[in-house]
């Protein structure tokens, strides 16, 4: 039934940002027509959290090893918006995007579908 997972980051500096994940974190992508970049991403997760309010949604990048995923990122110039704290289910950090928003980071300690 489902194929897929086409999550979006909206941005006032979105040739920036994109930019950032070509240049930077090397995502693939290809050119979707009229010059719209669609990026391949991993394997994707999605869960569903209680909330006060219908609306909010996060979207957290993954890896395998969070403080050498940091330290590779901040070679290339990335700014760590909050260092790795232990969630328990995961280790949790921040990368500041070129258009100054937060993108979550971690590395999961829960289990995973795939």
């Amino acid at each position: 039934m489902l194929t897929g997972l086409h999550a979006i980051v909206f941005s006032p500096e979105a040739e920036k940002v994109r930019a950032f994940f070509q240049e930077t974190l090397e995502l693939d992508w290809i050119d979707a027509g009229g010059g719209w970049p669609i990026y391949a991403m991993p394997p994707a997760e999605l869960a569903v959290h209680p909330a006060e309010s219908a609306g909010q949604h996060g979207l957290y990048l993954m890896c395998d090893n969070i403080e050498q995923t940091l330290a590779e990122l901040r070679s290339k110039g990335v700014e760590i918006a909050h260092e790795v704290r232990d969630e328990g289910w995961g280790l949790l950090a921040a990368i500041r995007l070129p258009d100054g928003s937060e993108l979550g980071i971690y590395e999961p300690r829960h289990p995973s579908p795939h």
